[in-house]
């Protein structure tokens, strides 16, 4: 049999660049073909490019913004009539605005709800079926190392991101034994534009030491391993894995003062 006819075939949401395009480097350099989501249409193709000609794989991109009501729906459906079957899915797509909660505008706070919730809560909900029904299959869902703890001045990213580790973990425990794995990467500080545009935010993120900030190559290549591997939880970095389980076996008034502290200060 052709093995090219039998490639398993991994859509990555947030693929046009950071954690994202590195994690559709690491599924087209393992052999995968690959679906790239994003809203960016000339990114997505100068990847889907790259990728085909340095690895040998098919790839597509599909510009969508799946922040928007129905597209996670519409973008399934659009696989289905090019019958591409997602053996990987890749929840990678999510948005960060850092500040006060006060100070945010209400369509800030829904913004990042709409794509980090209920995008990706979407997406599982259009693709999780039919891998279970096939018999195979692996989700990665990208959290962060704000999941473990309330973060203020971060407070609804890491409500959102606490909520994707949650329904993660949930999920892995259902979908035991039926031959599908479901994983949370929970990637730190990380150098990528959601970074820098944090730095433009708030000059005080551009004083991190930079051994908490992770590579985001380093990060994906983790994130990748811990998929093929099944394992549910996979957080990069000693330090943050120091500060996981820290944050899990420490009371949670002493976790909210710390954070409290540690936030003021970076205000």
């Amino acid at each position: 049999m052709n093995p090219k006819a039998t490639r398993a075939l991994a859509l990555i949401t947030g693929a046009s660049s950071g954690i994202g395009e590195s994690l559709a480097g690491c599924f087209a350099a393992s052999g995968h073909d690959v679906v790239l989501v994003a809203r960016s249409t000339a990114k997505l193709q100068a990847l889907a490019t790259d990728l085909a000609a340095t690895h040998g794989v098919k790839a597509w991109a599909e510009p969508c913004d799946l922040a928007q009501p129905g597209a996670a729906a519409a973008l399934a459906a659009t696989l289905r009539k090019k019958r591409r079957t997602i053996d990987v899915l890749v929840n990678n797509a999510g948005v960060l605005s850092q500040g006060a909660f006060v100070k945010m505008k209400p369509a800030t706070h829904a913004q990042m709800i709409d794509l980090n919730i209920s995008g990706l809560t979407a997406l599982l909900g259009a693709f999780l079926p039919g891998m279970v029904e096939r018999g195979h299959g692996r989700v990665l869902n990208v959290a962060s190392i704000a999941s473990f703890q309330p973060v203020p001045s971060l407070a609804t990213y890491a409500a959102t991101k606490a909520y994707v580790l949650s329904l993660t973990e949930s999920l892995a425990e259902e979908m035991r034994g039926t031959g599908v794995t479901v994983t949370a990467l929970c990637p730190g500080v990380t150098a990528t534009h959601m970074l820098a545009a944090a730095k433009d935010e708030n000059p005080t993120l551009g004083q991190l030491p930079s051994f908490l900030i992770g590579d985001v190559d380093d990060v994906a290549r983790q994130g990748f391993e811990a998929c093929m591997k099944g394992d549910v939880i996979c957080v990069p970095g000693v330090v943050n894995r120091a500060a996981m389980i820290a944050s899990r076996s420490t009371p949670k008034w002493l976790v909210r003062r710390i954070g409290g502290m540690l936030g003021r200060k970076a205000s």
